[in-house]
């Protein structure tokens, strides 16, 4: 009698988000995080893309529930995918960020888990919650050369 040995593979969660660069003139909008982690931080409008939902319509409506900025999902350009495995506390987080201009005339407000919204200098946000800080700077190298 032989004993066959299975071998099994522990597959990792991973939650997939979308966040959002908005840029009014010189400024990127934030908002301050109204809860854990990072709870009173600056960081991007964003959050979990739903089932049967695409990352850019997950950005646009994320954008919207923040911070009440509407935009077509199709103004949204790609800065990048961030995959870094200790990017989020809370566990293995993967997330599309996108860019897009409004015009000038945009007044944001706070909503869903927003406790609060603002206007930053593009050039001056600093020690932004997650990885936002590189996110942004992608966003502006990526402005800059297009």
């Amino acid at each position: 009698m032989t004993t066959e040995t299975v071998e099994t593979e522990t597959w990792e969660t991973i939650s997939y988000t979308a966040d959002v660069v908005c840029i009014r003139g010189t400024d990127v909008l934030l908002i301050m995080r109204g809860d854990a982690p990072y709870k009173g931080r600056l960081a991007l409008p964003g959050g979990g893309v739903d089932r049967g939902e695409t990352s850019r319509a997950a950005a646009a409506r994320e954008l919207l529930e923040e911070t009440g900025v509407v935009v077509d999902p199709d103004a949204l350009v790609l800065v990048g995918v961030y995959d870094r495995p200790d990017r989020d506390p809370r566990g293995r987080v993967v997330t599309a960020a996108y860019v897009v201009t409004v015009s000038d005339g945009t007044t944001p407000r706070a909503g869903s888990d927003a406790a609060a919204v603002r206007w930053v200098p593009l050039d001056a946000p600093d020690d932004l919650a997650f990885d936002h800080g590189e996110i942004v700077a992608d966003a502006r190298c990526q402005l800059i050369t297009s």
